[in-house]
């Protein structure tokens, strides 16, 4: 059994997670020293970076999967002028997430105390 997460110190107004916290998250859950969490961090989304930079899918299993996705061209219209502007097609980062996640998230499953 995992021991519960302590709390963090998530800024209220944004309420982000930031690399810094994920790395002592990791110091004082795992053991790692401070270096080593960093340096565990920083490789971490290298690999999630890399990967989807070459276009392929990352999966992390009960957690979701993140995909790049070609968007087609296509009219848009500013809001402030109502003025037709094209969009130019690009490419987008999408998060789907588990359906572990989502029940996590819906209060509907405990967490593993």
């Amino acid at each position: 059994m995992n021991p519960p997460l302590p709390s963090l110190s998530m800024d209220l107004e944004t309420a982000t997670l930031t690399k810094a916290e994920l790395a002592d998250l990791l110091y004082t859950q795992i053991g790692l020293n401070k270096r080593e969490s960093k340096d565990m961090v920083e490789a971490f989304f290298d690999v999630l970076g890399t990967s989807l930079e070459q276009h392929r899918e990352v999966k992390i299993s009960g957690f979701g999967h993140f995909q790049v996705r070609q968007k087609s061209a296509r009219p848009g219209r500013n809001p402030r002028t109502g003025e037709l502007v094209p969009i130019e097609a690009r490419q987008v980062v999408t998060f789907h997430p588990s359906a572990k996640l989502k029940a996590l998230v819906q209060g509907q499953v405990e967490q593993d105390d």
